[in-house]
């Protein structure tokens, strides 16, 4: 799974995005807009090749506004956006990127 295999769905515009992701980004204040960018400019930082029913990717980037942001996505013919989030240093080292250990 490459990053370049999400660029290309959300070029074009390949992303399944279901009620209740939608309800959740908008509680947390976090766009379509912002996925996309995320997507787009973004590194993937940890991968689940084993997820159900899609494997899937957790994505390390940024809201248009600047503020870090996750997104989780799986992968197939299209884009099945899971959910985004603003990461935190209780989960996450100082960088935002490292899992921290449980």
């Amino acid at each position: 799974m490459e990053l370049n295999d999400f660029k290309r769905l959300c070029r074009d515009g390949k992303i399944h995005w279901t009620e209740h992701a939608l309800k959740r980004m908008q509680v947390r204040g976090i766009s379509r807009a912002d996925v996309k960018n995320c997507i787009m400019n973004g590194e993937i930082i940890e991968q689940y090749p084993d997820d159900y029913p899609y494997p899937s990717a957790l994505i390390f980037g940024h809201a248009l506004d600047g503020k870090i942001i996750h997104v989780v996505c799986g992968l197939d013919e299209e884009i099945y956006f899971i959910t985004a989030y603003e990461p935190t240093t209780e989960k996450f080292m100082e960088d935002l990127r490292t899992r921290r250990q449980r």
